[in-house]
């Protein structure tokens, strides 16, 4: 199944939560460190209690590399237990010249076999466009990111009026020849997202930033339900893979994840 008809299905059935496994060993609940890997089966209990609602899994790689093998080890056996028909989404903020960037989307695509991957556009069409000849997955493309630091260049003003980042929605949508383009657009921002939400057209729109660092799920929901689009993914990972640290951390996984689902549901009628 190629990634967008997975998004697709998720998104449809009105499925917008992207689980971020950015598990962190220091974080964990205390009773898994016993464990052979206690990441791998932090992980398990967190898929396990979320696969029912979960449009898809974001891992972020820097949570995996820092432990040398054994984190990628442990990379390779978290998504053997992601159900196949859940996107899976390396955040790994590639983009490099050529032949550099061919290896980096062959270790993606061909070795890690995820769905889609996270990429900076900052040099240009040419660091993008291995990931890209990949037609059967979605490559989320960085616009407006939720971080503070996004004021030093993404929300610059160019000679054209333009901001920097509705240029870079505007290129999207020029590579998106092949429909595997998305964009990674911070739902801290909230007035740029009611303002530019028409601009992402058939785009795919990974939302980080929901949760721990401010955004409001219920804000996000109702501008992508005021604009009749079901095209999005909102990124939760603080928020809901480190909602306890009791033996019944599975159970409250769970439950946050329904209440976030019945949120979602709520507005997006």
């Amino acid at each position: 199944m190629v990634a967008l008809e997975k998004l697709s299905k998720k998104t449809a059935a009105g499925m917008h939560i992207c689980v971020g496994l950015d598990s962190d060993i220091n974080k964990i609940p205390q009773h898994l460190l016993g464990n052979t890997d206690p990441i791998l089966e932090c992980n398990k209990i967190i898929i396990e209690n979320t696969a029912l609602n979960a449009c898809a899994y974001k891992m972020n790689f820097a949570f995996y590399e820092k432990n040398g093998e054994k984190g990628i080890e442990t990379l390779f056996k978290t998504l053997e237990l992601i159900p196949a028909d859940i996107l899976t989404i390396a955040d790994a903020k590639r983009g490099d010249i050529g032949n550099t960037s061919e290896l980096y989307a062959q270790s993606i695509y061909n070795n890690f076999h995820f769905d889609s991957v996270t990429l900076h556009p900052y040099m240009g069409f040419d660091s993008l466009s291995p990931f890209l000849n990949y037609k059967d997955k979605i490559n989320f493309i960085l616009a407006l990111t939720s971080n503070s630091g996004s004021a030093d260049f993404e929300k610059q003003k160019l000679t054209n009026g333009k901001f920097l980042y509705q240029f870079v929605i505007e290129k999207v949508n020029q590579w998106n020849t092949n429909s595997n383009c998305g964009i990674v657009f911070g739902a801290t921002n909230s007035e740029e997202l009611k303002d530019n939400i028409a601009t992402f057209k058939s785009l795919p729109v990974l939302l980080p930033g929901v949760g721990a660092q401010g955004g409001s799920l219920e804000e996000v929901v109702k501008t992508f339900t005021d604009h009749n689009n079901i095209n999005y993914l909102v990124n939760v990972s603080r928020a809901l893979i480190y909602t306890d640290n009791t033996v019944k951390f599975g159970d409250m996984v769970n439950d946050s994840i329904k209440r976030l689902d019945r949120v979602i549901k709520s507005i997006d009628k």
